[in-house]
């Protein structure tokens, strides 16, 4: 009686190793834009709690503030919507951000937040 061995050729490891390799390197290039969008909308976020009373020329330089400290440089002041809601202030802004993946290969993405939580 002979044992039947089990487990994967080389062949499959070798498939699985360049598909994690592929996940990998799309996700290092995706993941700093996706973490730059969330700190622009924990910016805004913040600002709208903070500055309830605050004129629009205020909460655009405290958004300048928070940029220059957690590195936005996708969105500046001047791109920020702002409204208001009854006594709430409204901030919003939207975006597209192009991540180059390799050769002639991109990816567009389109960002938007509302401090509102929409």
């Amino acid at each position: 009686m002979r044992n039947r061995q089990s487990g994967l050729s080389i062949m499959v490891l070798i498939t699985v190793l360049i598909l994690l390799a592929v996940v990998a390197l799309f996700a290092m290039k995706v993941i700093p834009s996706f973490l730059e969008f969330r700190a622009a909308k924990g910016a805004i976020e913040a600002i709208a709690r903070e500055r309830q009373g605050g004129t629009p020329a205020d909460i655009r330089r405290a958004f300048e503030n928070r940029s220059t400290i957690d590195d936005i440089s996708s969105i500046k002041p001047n791109d920020l919507e702002i409204t208001k809601d009854g006594n709430a202030v409204v901030i919003s802004f939207a975006y597209r951000k192009e991540v180059p993946l390799f050769s002639n290969v991109g990816l567009y993405i389109d960002y938007r937040a509302t401090s509102g939580g929409d």
